[in-house]
């Protein structure tokens, strides 16, 4: 068993265009005066991360771990959450996506995934220059749209989609294994990877590729009514990173897993900040520990009701009231005997 680490925050809900969320220096200091130990880096912003200079520049991420460890925090990992996602985009969803990829190559679908496969890339690479083992992502979705079995499916349409996906990812999950890295895909509706049973058909289709990991956040297995513990119980070698953020779910006469269209406020099921939701942290964290989890509790807020400054400092406390000091020893080691094997064989009767 480990001692899981932090507490970290990722940033990504964060970055702004005021002080102290619009500079690297700005927002580590602030992570820090809000109880935490680490940050979790989204690479989209080359305010936070430029991902070009971070792979040419020793200099560069030097000065970047630097100034973290300046203001007291360290960078945990890495987040490719939105350039994986148009690794693979259903046209359906072309114009919501084309605001994650630079304005040229927007209306360009292929172009935006030759962009996003290239980003994935290079944020593999630094992650490993900065000494980093781990890196979070999205796998995009070609069969999101037909999640609901009506009309009925091609046959073959699911298998084509989860193929096609596979062959994308192959390239990148082999050079995660050429340097080092594990990607941990986010478990998350709008992914085709969105529970489970997609994963494993994912991971079929890559060979059980040992770099093919999970970010568990049980936010998501809540508001699709999946067993968000028993989960770990199956998956727990593949749990690479974790995400501590709340969720509820309240179903009623009118609305139930889908939602009704809602905004998030009025939906059935919404995100809370740590604590505030049904997620049942004792018994997430208990079982990361029992599994040896080495990785960081991250707090992500999104929260349908609370302000993120207040989310953010609630949920630090949070994960250090969480977080459990493995037991260097057995409570019983007081009582232990002596190993004597002739008393043993006289106990037994040998």
């Amino acid at each position: 068993m480990r001692t899981i680490k932090g507490p970290a925050l990722f940033l990504a809900q964060f970055i702004g265009d005021k002080a102290p969320f619009d500079s690297w220096d700005g927002i580590t200091r602030w992570a820090a005066d809000c109880g935490y130990l680490g940050v979790q880096v989204p690479t989209h912003d080359p305010r936070i991360l430029d991902l070009a200079r971070a792979g040419e520049s020793a200099a560069y991420r030097d000065e970047f771990l630097g100034i973290a460890r300046q203001n007291g925090v360290e960078a945990t990992e890495l987040s490719a959450h939105l350039q994986g996602q148009l690794v693979a985009v259903h046209p359906a969803y072309d114009a919501g996506f084309d605001a994650f990829a630079p304005p040229a190559l927007r209306g360009n679908p292929r172009a935006r995934q030759e962009w996003a496969v290239d980003q994935v890339a290079r944020a593999i690479r630094v992650s490993r220059l900065l000494g980093l083992d781990r890196m979070a992502t999205f796998s995009g979705a070609l069969a999101w749209p037909y999640l609901y079995p009506w009309p009925q499916r091609a046959p073959g349409l699911v298998e084509a989609a989860f193929d096609t996906l596979a062959a994308r990812w192959r390239p990148l999950l082999d050079l995660a294994e050429e340097t080092g890295i594990d990607l941990c895909y986010e478990i998350h509706p709008g992914e085709d990877l969105h529970d489970g049973a997609t994963f494993e058909m994912f991971l079929d289709r890559v060979g059980g590729h040992a770099r093919a990991n999970m970010l568990y956040d049980p936010s998501h297995y809540v508001l699709q009514q999946l067993d968000y513990l028993q989960n770990i119980d199956i998956y727990h070698d593949r749990i690479r990173m974790f995400h501590v953020k709340d969720a509820e779910f309240r179903p009623t006469g009118r609305q139930g897993v889908y939602g009704g269209f809602q905004p998030w406020a009025d939906r059935a099921g919404r995100f809370r900040s740590p604590g505030d939701g049904q997620v049942d942290f004792r018994s997430v964290f208990s079982k990361l520990t029992q599994y040896g989890f080495d990785g960081w509790a991250v707090v992500e807020w999104e929260c349908a009701l609370k302000h993120p400054e207040d989310g953010a400092r609630e949920g630090a406390r949070f994960v250090r009231d969480h977080i459990i000091r493995v037991t260097p020893h057995a409570f019983d080691d007081f009582a232990v005997s002596r190993v004597d094997r002739a008393a043993i064989d006289r106990a037994l009767g040998l």
